[in-house]
């Protein structure tokens, strides 16, 4: 850490040769102006604020200890001073002591002994400041303490002392909520914390649900907005495309009442289940004529919803879900009522498929991950797209449990032909082992399958055949024969009338 300097003395040379013959830089030090008086060095130490001043002692106006008796008296800010004198001036610069200085740069100045009492002033410079951050930490934790404490109405006996300190100098009190994913609750609390460094009235604190809190002290409503936008625009910045939730309570007049903004902030909080997409940050001011309804009637969803399930209707199921959708956010029903309502519904949902077919009840719940819509971040347009999902994953295995049904015996059939198409297969022997009329059975197939009975043996042979011509181990008529055919020119004809080539020239060309 660097420390500013201010250098006063009346003779230029002297300014001079300081500037020039020290290293400043390389002693922790920066020098940030310099005076030829007292009067005018003490006006630039209110305005350059430095850490250390060296002055001399005999200048005009105002000698070095009369300007430090003068600040010291001021109580401005605490500064460390050095003595500039030379050998004559030393009994003199001796009732500096008196003021509390006990260090002193002999006149001529050399730079040898110069950095010897400097680096002795800057080690007592970072004695201090360790001192007063650990002074600050602690003073900041304590007052935290007592501000969750009042938060939540828990302050058994408030300290008055600190509450006292806290409030000195600000008329208006108000508490700001931020809540994010848990993946980014660190990196924008630390990113917060950064933005409260060296200001005053403001106190950051965790809460519950990966969401902290900042309360923060203003002297009239039209800086409030100001005195929050040093700490939420930032952070929107940072993170435009990421949940981010910011609230805040309406003001009161004392610290003692902070938990009524607390409480009014969470239900600002709240209203992002709705208004997600279309604010940054949201005010009590903003939603406390738009209350929350806790009444619903959950039976008339079900049977809306259940209903186009029953039937098989994926646009009747996206329909009754846009008009939930629109009813949830006309009548504001509660976040939380809504979520236990759409949870419960999809739960329902996923009983009903597991009754209503073969699918394990966890097979469809896997897929919806339920306990994760709990998640207090969730905005109604989230929580509706999974119930969506949901209806629309269970009509779709009911359809192909329906279908798996309604084809039931012709899926059978084909999984007997694909395994015994090599033998010498017939529609009659089909209708034998199947018990169904032999005609009955070929326009079945014809239906399910789309193609007739010899055509399909013929597929499924012609594949295995050419399977076996890439393989180039056997004869063409042995693979006739291994595939079902006990008559060659009754495969090769087949053969060219599926693959426009005669098995030899198939060889030819792929193998």
């Amino acid at each position: 850490m660097k420390y500013k300097v201010l250098l006063i003395d009346d003779e230029p040379s002297a300014l001079e040769a300081m500037q020039l013959w020290i290293d400043w830089q390389e002693l922790g030090f920066e020098v940030c102006g310099t005076s030829s008086n007292g009067k005018e060095g003490l006006e630039l130490m209110k305005q350059l604020e430095p850490d250390l001043v060296i002055t001399d002692v005999n200048m005009p106006l105002m000698n070095g200890l009369e300007m430090v008796a003068a600040w010291q008296q001021a109580e401005i800010k605490e500064i460390k001073f050095a003595i500039l004198s030379g050998y004559s001036e030393f009994e003199y610069a001796k009732t500096a002591i008196h003021y509390g200085i006990n260090h002193y740069l002999m006149k001529p100045v050399f730079p040898e002994e110069a950095a010897e009492e400097l680096l002795e002033i800057y080690q007592e410079l970072e004695q201090e400041a360790q001192k007063r951050s650990l002074n600050q930490i602690a003073s900041a934790e304590e007052a935290v303490s007592l501000l969750k404490g009042m938060l939540h109405e828990k302050a058994e006996q408030l300290n008055q002392e600190i509450l006292n300190r806290l409030s000195e100098g600000k008329s208006h009190w108000n508490i700001c909520l931020i809540q994010t994913e848990p993946v980014l609750y660190t990196e924008i609390r630390e990113q917060a914390s950064a933005l409260l460094t060296d200001k005053d009235s403001m106190f950051l604190m965790d809460l519950e649900s990966h969401c902290f809190g900042i309360v923060y002290g203003y002297n009239s409503l039209s800086t409030e907005g100001a005195v929050i936008d040093q700490i939420a625009t930032p952070l929107l910045n940072e993170h435009p495309k990421q949940a981010l939730y910011i609230a805040t309570g309406a003001g009161v007049g004392s610290l003692l009442q902070i938990g009524n903004s607390f409480r009014m902030a969470k239900e600002a909080l709240m209203y992002y289940f709705y208004f997600s997409e279309n604010v940054e940050i949201l005010t009590y001011q903003e939603i406390k004529d738009s209350p929350f309804s806790y009444h619903y009637d959950q039976i008339q969803l079900m049977d809306d919803l259940i209903r186009p399930i029953n039937t098989l209707d994926s646009a009747g199921f996206s329909q009754a879900v846009n008009s939930a959708a629109r009813s949830f956010r006309e009548q504001r029903i509660a976040p939380e009522v809504v979520k236990k309502i759409v949870i419960h519904m999809m739960y329902k949902i996923i009983e009903f498929t597991s009754e209503a077919s073969e699918v394990h009840e966890s097979s469809l719940s896997n897929q919806i991950r339920i306990p994760a819509m709990l998640d207090s971040m969730i905005t109604l347009t989230d929580l509706m797209r999974n119930l969506l999902f949901c209806g629309e994953a269970s009509i779709d295995i009911l359809l192909k449990e329906q279908n798996l049904k309604s084809q039931g015996i012709v899926q059978e059939i084909n999984n007997y032909i694909e395994e015994h198409f090599r033998e010498c297969l017939t529609i009659k022997r089909l209708s034998e082992v199947f018990f169904l009329h032999p005609v009955y059975l070929g326009q079945l197939l014809i239906k399910k399958n789309g193609i007739n009975f010899n055509e399909q043996l013929h597929n499924l042979r012609i594949k295995e055949a050419v399977h076996l011509l890439q393989q180039n181990k056997l004869k063409n008529s042995e693979i006739a024969e291994k595939v079902g055919y006990g008559n060659y020119s009754q495969f090769l004809k087949q053969f060219e009338k599926k693959l426009h080539m005669s098995p030899n020239e198939f060889k030819n060309t792929n193998t």
